[in-house]
């Protein structure tokens, strides 16, 4: 009797060995502590390892990043890097992620001994420019900070093996898109690519047809509620700034906090909330898109040690960041996304833990309320009275849009035609004619005010030509400085006549070598000749 095979497990049942690892990758999973396999690298990472192309849809939280991270480490086993040619390429949206991202690859890739590049902003170019000769195995890298290298001569993309492109719907709002194709045109046809996304728009699905080749689709459930682990809650306030800053303190006293992270829109809002709180008494830090690399690195070790109890942050922190253990999630702003809500408040009740979330609300920010709950399938409760919806402002919203629908916007033209309230009367055509006349004389004057001026600029143009003549007659007469001091021959007539044209000649190869060196400065040395490349020697200032 024939015995059944087993066929290959099930993604719920799937070990780390079961996806087809190196012995050496599967050694540093199992010193990081990792047990088994999460949905969307069960999926994805035996895939990668073959080296196809990957479109995984996954949200924040799902462990996306070992998803090729563990596969990269396997394939980058064998081989070497060259100097400014990475042989691998992930790119990021934000600077915290692709810290984040090269912080995964020193924690799995300890026994690899792989060279890892991270060339984000806010970092010198020195130093980047360093590790890029050396040779990188693994270059990580935001869109914008990775052009600047490429254009200034420092980086060839073309070996590169195996690119990454995360966090894609971030990128595409962040403007990132056509950056994105650029990069992926300076890339070899033959890489594989590596493609995660927390959601497909449009604009996402038409850059995977364009540039990955034959992907393999794979995605887990669309994380559209937060963990139930979470307690959520509304608090209405005042949308008067002072009094809302005033009714944060309060909902922050009620609760019992460990520690806390307050999200608002715009980065404006984050330093004048981060400044009221440190004011009152709180333990506060900030944490926004226009703070320098080095400062932003700090705030958020503090955070994550303890040092910071509350961190104000912009939605540079929403996404991605892996802050362990944050008891509170706070919103200032009502999202402007309803998606944004659910990454906001997944900061906290993370890996089974309990958290609690709270929002300010204020009067007009009920819909986007309502969208919120839409989202979540269910209704959040209130802390208090819940305020009514702004109908009327509403009605005036919609009223002002039909106004100017209907309203007097006129057509192409209009302006020109004459109006019959606008044709004077038989009593105010003779002093119209006056006024008529009275601006004639008065264009006239003008007009011989101007060609008087006109005159003498042209007559002062001449008197500065026959000075320019005298001086150069002058300068022609003077004998050569220095020449009997160095014993040099006088130079005939001829050459003191030519003598002037040399200097000009001169001073004119000075701007432009001049001219060249800032535009080598700006990364622009592929755009000028290479005789203009050599170093500046800059003549000694004797006049």
């Amino acid at each position: 009797m024939e015995q059944a095979t087993q066929g290959p497990p099930s993604v719920q049942n799937m070990k780390f060995t079961d996806l087809g690892l190196s012995d050496k990758v599967l050694a540093a999973v199992q010193q990081a502590g990792y047990q088994e396999p999460t949905p969307i690298q069960a999926k994805a990472i035996p895939i990668a390892v073959e080296g196809r192309d990957v479109v995984g849809i996954a949200q924040t939280g799902t462990g996306k990043t070992a998803s090729f991270v563990l596969p990269m480490l396997t394939r980058l086993e064998r081989g070497r890097a060259r100097a400014r040619m990475p042989r691998s390429l992930i790119l990021e949206p934000t600077r915290e992620l692709a810290a984040q991202v090269a912080q995964s690859f020193e924690e799995l890739g300890g026994k690899h001994k792989l060279t890892v590049a991270l060339l984000i902003g806010g970092v010198s170019f020195e130093e980047q420019y360093r590790k890029l000769d050396r040779g990188a195995d693994v270059l990580i890298a935001t869109p914008g900070r990775l052009l600047d290298h490429f254009e200034r001569g420092k980086l060839l993309l073309t070996a590169v093996d195996v690119f990454v492109i995360d966090e894609a719907d971030r990128m595409l709002d962040m403007g990132f898109i056509p950056d994105i194709e650029r990069i992926c045109g300076l890339l070899s046809p033959a890489r594989q690519t590596l493609f995660f996304s927390a959601t497909m728009p449009p604009e996402i699905e038409k850059l995977t047809h364009k540039f990955l080749n034959a992907p393999e689709r794979v995605s887990v459930d669309r994380q559209a509620t937060a963990a139930p682990t979470i307690e959520q809650r509304l608090k209405a306030t005042d949308p008067e700034a002072k009094a809302k800053r005033a009714a944060l303190r309060d909902l922050i006293r009620e609760q019992d906090v460990k520690n806390a992270i307050i999200f608002c829109n715009r980065k404006r809002d984050v330093g004048i909330v981060y400044r009221s709180l440190k004011k009152h008494g709180f333990n506060a830090g900030e944490l926004h898109g226009d703070m320098d690399q080095r400062t932003r690195m700090q705030t958020l070790e503090s955070f994550r040690n303890g040092d910071i109890k509350l961190l104000v942050a912009s939605d540079v922190a929403a996404r991605g960041l892996d802050i362990p253990e944050v008891s509170h999630v706070f919103n200032y702003d009502v999202p402007t996304h309803a998606e944004d809500y659910i990454h906001r408040i997944g900061r906290t009740g993370r890996a089974g833990r309990e958290g609690f979330a709270a929002m300010l609300v204020t009067q007009k920010e009920i819909p986007a309320v309502k969208d919120i709950e839409k989202l979540l399938g269910g209704e959040i409760e209130w802390m208090g009275e819940k305020p009514e919806a702004d109908s009327e402002a509403e009605e005036g919203k919609r009223r002002k849009r039909g106004g100017r629908k209907r309203g007097g916007r006129k057509s192409a033209g209009a302006e020109d035609k004459p109006q019959a309230e606008d044709k004077p009367t038989a009593e105010e055509k003779p002093k119209a004619a006056e006024n008529a006349k009275a601006e004639d004389r008065g264009e006239s004057r003008g007009k011989a005010k101007t060609e008087g001026e006109a005159d003498q600029a042209g007559s002062g143009r001449r008197r500065g030509r026959r000075g320019g003549r005298r001086r150069q007659q002058q300068e022609q007469a003077e004998p050569a400085l220095a020449t009997p001091e160095y014993g040099a021959p006088a130079p005939s007539n001829g050459e003191e006549k030519a003598e002037p044209s040399r200097r000009k000649a001169s001073r004119k190869r000075e701007l432009v070598e001049a001219d060249a060196s800032e535009s080598t400065a700006f990364g622009m040395s592929d755009q000028v000749p290479a005789f203009l490349m050599r170093p500046i020697r800059r003549p000694s200032s004797s006049r």
